[in-house]
């Protein structure tokens, strides 16, 4: 049998970087109206979202051995797929689909990885939240960094791969409750007044 190793682990960060910047610098349109009661609509639009997350997590995650570590990055590419448009999709709901840019893109699907990241993007003061633009160069060093965390948290999991069925469940659960902390994320940013900062650093 073939576990990951640490060149892997190396590999599948740059992979990863170049994976969460491109998804970042496409924000998905949403089709979804301002709600009357945007927090029950937002936490309906999570739930679809945790469910189909799990679904495709896990079922990548059934190939034994060897070809489950294969799908580890299409899993978590088409994970993060649902989860950005769930953001789109919430941000709409309270009003904030057109001011929703990169940088909140990238704070909602991975703030719960490393809050510290994101402390000079997303600031809160009072009841209002500043969103600092940053510049590519900004933006990369992030996606960099996060590339870096997820791919040891991958490391970490993916013993799990290598049993069969077990581990495709508990990837599909872990899935289920990753994306409802991305939207947890939105739904704390977008109920707040937003303050739009153009002053890239």
């Amino acid at each position: 049998m073939t576990t990951p190793s640490v060149a892997d682990g190396a590999n599948n960060s740059s992979k990863l970087t170049d994976a969460v910047l491109a998804l970042v610098l496409q924000v998905p349109d949403s089709t979804e109206p301002v709600g009357e009661h945007p927090s029950e609509r937002a936490h309906a639009i999570a739930r679809t979202a945790a469910r189909t997350a799990s679904v495709v997590s896990g079922s990548l995650s059934l190939p034994p051995g060897f070809l489950g570590w294969l799908t580890v990055l299409p899993e978590l590419v088409g994970v993060w797929k649902l989860q950005a448009q769930m953001v789109s999709d919430i941000a709409a709901v309270y009003g904030q689909r057109k001011t929703l840019g990169r940088e909140q893109m990238i704070y909602c699907l991975f703030k719960h990885v490393s809050a510290q990241l994101f402390r000079d993007v997303v600031v809160r003061v009072g009841e209002r939240v500043v969103v600092r633009q940053t510049s590519l160069r900004v933006l990369q060093n992030i996606a960099q960094q996060v590339g870096v965390q997820v791919s040891k948290a991958v490391l970490t999991k993916s013993a799990s791969r290598f049993v069969p069925i077990l581990g495709a469940v508990g990837v599909g659960a872990y899935a289920y409750y990753d994306t409802l902390q991305v939207a947890k994320t939105a739904v704390e940013l977008f109920e707040r007044d937003t303050v739009i900062d153009e002053n890239r650093p």
